[in-house]
C-alpha cells in the first residue's frame, strides 16, 4: 500500500488476524571486508636532555569477508480458492555480511506439517523488478547459473515465489512454501565459522557467519479465508487554489477498508505513519466521515506524537457481509 500505510487486518482470521506489511530489514556486519586496519605504537623516551620517539613496526591486516544472509517474509498468508493459478508470495532476500556475495535461490512447497502442498509453478521464481504489486509482466524470471542475484552489504532484493493451489480442498486449510538463498561462497553445505582462504572481497579470506551463509522462510496459501483490501486515495488542495504539492499545501488521504470471502477478521486494526516532510493536522482523523479525537481515550482514533507519528482507528470484527470501512485524515507539506 502506498505513503507508509499499515494496515494489521486479516488473513485466515478465523480467531484473530494481523498482517505485517514492512518487514525487517538486516544491518551488514560491521567494517566493509577488504578495510585496513593498521596500528603502530611508539616508545618515547630521554637522552641527555633530548626527547627521542621510536615507533614499532606496521601491524597490518585486511578485514576478512564474513558471509551471512537473511531471507524475510513479505506475506506471511495469502487467502486462495481451491484451483486457483499463478498466487504469489513475496519475499526479501537481504545480504547481512559485510561484502558483496552472490545468492543462489530455491523453493519449496513439500513442506511437512501443513494441510496441502501448494504445487510450484513451471517458472516459480522472479525478482520484483517493477514493484507493482503480485505477479507482472515486468518481473523478471530467475534463471539459476544466469541471474544469481549478486548482493552489496546490506542490499536485498525481492523476490516472489509462484504455486498454483489444488482442487478439492477444505475451506481454511493451510498450504506452505518456502524460499531459500545460499551463498556461492560455502553456502550450500559448509559451517558457521569456516574459512575460505582467499575468497572473499579483494582476495581476503571469507569466513561463514552465524547463517552459515544460507537462510530460508516461509509463507502461507490459506483457502477460503477471510481477506481485506485496502485501497488509498489523497486529494491536495494548496492556498493557491490549485492541487499542486507545494509547501504548506494539505493532502487529505482517504483509505477504504473491505472484507469478502469466509470467516471473520477479529480485531482489525488501521495504522497510518505520518509521511515524512509532513505534518499531521490536528482535528482531522475520522471514521466513516465521523471525526475522532486524537487523544488515547474512549473512541476508536489516536493521533501519536511520538519519533515516529502515526495515526491509528480501532475497526474491530469485519466480514464480507461488513459495510466498507472509510478512515480519512490530512497532512501539511512542511
Amino acid at each position: 500500500m502506498n505513503y507508509s500505510t499499515r494496515i494489521r487486518l486479516g488473513l485466515m482470521c478465523m480467531a484473530g488476524c494481523s498482517i505485517a506489511l514492512l518487514p525487517e530489514v538486516g544491518i551488514a556486519a560491521g567494517t566493509a571486508a577488504g578495510s585496513t586496519i593498521q596500528n603502530i605504537a611508539q616508545v618515547s623516551y630521554e637522552v641527555g636532555g633530548s626527547s627521542v620517539t621510536a615507533n614499532s613496526n606496521a601491524a597490518t591486516i585486511s578485514v576478512a569477508e564474513m558471509i551471512n544472509v537473511n531471507v524475510s517474509t513479505l506475506t506471511s498468508s495469502v487467502s486462495v480458492t481451491p484451483g486457483d493459478i499463478n498466487r504469489v508470495l513475496q519475499y526479501r532476500i537481504t545480504n547481512t555480511g559485510n561484502g558483496p556475495e552472490k545468492y543462489s535461490l530455491s523453493a519449496n512447497s513439500t513442506i511437512v506439517g501443513d494441510d496441502f502442498d501448494p504445487v510450484l509453478a513451471t517458472n516459480h521464481i522472479y525478482f520484483d523488478t517493477d514493484g507493482v504489486a503480485g505477479l507482472s509482466p515486468g518481473d523478471t524470471l530467475y534463471v539459476p547459473g544466469v541471474n544469481d542475484p549478486n548482493l552489496l552489504a546490506d542490499a536485498s532484493i525481492v523476490v516472489l515465489v509462484i504455486n498454483n493451489i489444488p482442487t478439492g480442498l477444505n475451506n481454511g486449510a493451510i498450504g506452505r512454501s518456502e524460499l531459500s538463498a545460499a551463498s556461492f561462497t560455502g553456502g550450500v553445505n559448509g559451517v558457521s565459522g569456516q574459512i575460505f582462504s582467499g575468497q572473499g572481497t579483494a582476495g581476503v579470506d571469507a569466513v561463514l557467519g552465524t547463517t552459515a551463509g544460507r537462510a530460508t522462510s516461509s509463507g502461507a496459501y490459506v483457502t477460503g479465508s477471510i481477506s481485506i483490501v485496502a485501497a488509498k486515495s489523497q486529494v491536495i488542495t494548496n492556498s493557491l487554489g490549485n492541487n499542486q504539492p507545494i509547501p504548506t499545501a494539505t493532502i487529505t488521504y482517504q483509505v477504504v477498508i473491505t472484507a469478502s470471502g469466509i470467516g471473520t477478521a477479529n480485531n482489525a486494526l488501521f495504522t497510518d505513519a505520518i509521511p515524512a516532510n509532513t505534518t499531521y493536522v490536528p482535528g482531522t482523523l475520522k471514521l466513516n466521515g465521523i471525526t475522532l479525537t486524537d487523544a488515547a481515550d474512549t473512541d476508536a482514533g489516536q493521533f501519536v506524537s511520538a519519533a515516529s507519528p502515526k495515526v491509528s482507528v480501532v475497526i474491530g470484527t469485519l466480514t464480507s457481509a461488513s459495510s466498507a470501512q472509510t478512515v480519512s485524515f490530512a497532512v501539511t507539506i512542511n
